[in-house]
Order: structure tokens, then C-alpha cells, then sequence
């Protein structure tokens, strides 16, 4: 583990302390307070899951995994399940390799989420990742509605040190993109990511303008490997899996940002969110730094919320 995954996993750890004790403890009180693995432990146990934001689906997900196992392994003692239960819910999250694919890609990336979750914030910090990573990169804001939007993005495209493509306030955001599309292909940038507008309650008008920018990347940009991540903040919990309901039903969404983990109590809705929508949290951020934006790692985010060291309870 390098410094900087190290200082993040600390930031991680420290940052999901208020939902260790909205969902750990509790789970804890569960295997000690039961000496038989009977209907009533699965159940309070479910319910625990339930309650800390992880969600019906995935609960029962992980569950159903959690009996299997203590079937075929004959597990006779409740605090055994507790690495049953942490595995499962780290595969539950599990993020396929192929993922980040994009990254190595001549992509298009459109960021997209309603206001305040931290959506231009996250443009600046992938942008930064990207280009540290030795990818050149190319800032579209293509929201276009909002007037601190351009200025609020310049201020991050400047620190990530990339370049930016913008226009004045009220312009058709599709323009931009077209801009910025000829911009991409002229000085032969890798990664093209799109800041979008963030409002939901016009659903329609949205729908066009994001088949609109579609359209224009088809045509103009028809190898570029296409990407669409929501932005969805942490502190919402159930809120944010029915944001991402209705984007998704506006557009095909290939991966999560999740915002604000630090210091809030419904962290388990990361869990939540990839279960419901069959799409993964690809990237998670616990702090307002520019390297406060990681790649997702269920191994990592598991063993920082049960307090785990690395290692302690790896698959046998």
C-alpha cells in the first residue's frame, strides 16, 4: 500500500466512524448476544443490515450467502459468522476489473447528478487522477445553467492543471460538448470528461439535452469508449438510491461516484446503491482534499467500516 492509498484508507476509516456505530456495533450485539445460530439470530441480524442503510436487496443477498455458508461449513457459533458476513458483503461490492477500462481509453466521460452532491468537485479530482496517471485530459462544463458552474471549474481544472472548455451562461450545453469534442480530437486528448447540469425536477428537458450531447459524441467521436458516472452524496442515503433511479431511467449508467462518506452515519449505503441498481461504485470520496477521490475497493472500504486489519479475515 503506497503513502497516499495509506492516508486514505486512514481518512476512510476515520471517516465511516459514524456508521461503524450506526451498523457495526449493533451487528456486534448480535453475535455476542445469541449462543445458537437459530431463525431469531438471522433475522435480528437481517434487520441490523436493514436498518444501516445497506437495503433490502443487498441484505437479503448477503444473507442468503451467510446461511449457505454456515451450511456447508457446519458453523456452529454465531461470532464465526462474523467473517462469513464480512466476506460477503465484500463480495457483494465487488468491482470487476474491467471497470476502469475507460481510463486507458480514448473516452468521453459525462459526470452527471442533481446539484450540491459534489458534482464539479468530482469533475476536478478525476481530472486530476487521470492526468497523473499520464493521460491528457479535457474539461467540458457543459452546465450551463448554473452561473458560479464555470468559474467553480475553472478554479479545479486550473489546480488539476488541465484544460477547459466552456461558454457564457445560458448556452445550449450541446454546443459545448461540441466544442469541446473538436477541441479533444485537435490536440489529441485521451480523456474528454463532461460536467452536466444537475437538475431532476424537469426530467424531460434533461432527458433531450443528455440524447442530445449523445448524439453529437456519436457523430462526431464514434470510437471514443463512452462513460457515464452519477455523482450521488453519501449523507442522502435512501435519497440518493432514488436520485440514481431516475437518472438511470434518462440514461444508461455505467458507474457511481460516491461523495461525502466522511462523517456520516448512512455510509452502508454504498453497499445499498450497487445491489438495487447493478451498478458499481467505482470511485468514493471522503474529504474535500483533491486526492480525497479514490478508486473503489470493497476490500478496503469493508475492512476500514468492521475496523478489520488487512488480512485478519481473508477468504481461507
Amino acid at each position: 500500500m503506497g503513502e497516499e492509498k495509506k492516508g486514505f484508507f486512514a481518512r476512510l476509516k476515520a471517516g465511516l466512524a459514524k456508521t461503524r456505530n450506526n451498523i457495526v456495533h449493533g451487528i456486534d450485539q448480535v453475535f455476542s448476544g445469541y449462543s445458537d445460530i437459530d431463525n431469531d439470530f438471522y433475522e435480528e441480524l437481517e434487520e441490523r443490515l436493514i436498518m444501516g442503510d445497506i437495503g433490502v436487496n443487498a441484505t437479503s443477498e448477503i444473507m442468503e450467502r451467510v446461511r449457505e455458508s454456515v451450511k456447508t461449513l457446519q458453523i456452529k457459533v454465531p461470532w464465526q459468522c462474523k467473517k462469513l458476513l464480512i466476506n460477503s458483503i465484500k463480495e457483494q461490492m465487488q468491482v470487476q476489473e474491467t471497470a476502469y477500462d475507460f481510463e486507458n481509453k480514448k473516452s468521453v466521460i459525462f459526470v452527471i447528478g442533481v446539484n450540491g452532491v459534489g458534482k464539479t468537485t468530482s469533475v476536478g479530482k478525476l481530472a486530476y487522477n487521470l492526468k497523473a496517471s499520464g493521460r491528457k485530459v479535457l474539461i467540458a462544463a457543459a452546465d450551463t445553467y448554473r452561473a458560479a458552474a464555470n468559474d467553480q471549474l475553472r478554479e479545479w481544472a486550473n489546480r488539476a492543471g488541465v484544460d477547459m472548455i466552456s461558454s457564457k451562461e445560458g448556452t445550449d450545453p450541446a454546443s459545448v460538448v461540441f466544442d469541446a469534442v473538436s477541441a479533444a480530437k485537435a490536440r489529441n486528448v485521451d480523456v474528454l470528461i463532461c460536467d452536466t447540469a444537475g437538475r431532476l425536477h424537469n426530467r424531460k428537458n434533461l432527458m433531450e439535452e443528455l440524447k442530445k450531447m449523445n448524439r453529437i459524441i456519436d457523430r462526431e467521436f464514434p470510437d471514443a469508449h463512452r462513460e457515464n458516472l452519477i455523482v450521488l452524496d453519501g449523507t442522502t442515503g435512501q435519497n440518493a438510491l432514488v436520485q440514481a433511479k431516475e437518472f438511470g431511467s434518462v440514461t444508461d449508467l455505467t458507474g457511481i461516484i460516491l461523495t461525502k462518506l466522511d462523517g456520516t452515519a448512512k455510509g452502508g449505503i454504498a453497499v445499498a446503491i450497487q445491489s438495487e441498481l447493478k451498478v458499481p461504485v467505482k470511485y468514493i470520496g471522503v474529504g474535500e482534499g483533491i486526492e480525497d477521490l479514490q478508486k473503489f475497493d470493497s476490500n478496503a472500504f469493508v475492512n476500514a467500516l468492521f475496523e478489520v486489519q488487512d488480512g485478519e479475515f481473508e477468504e481461507d
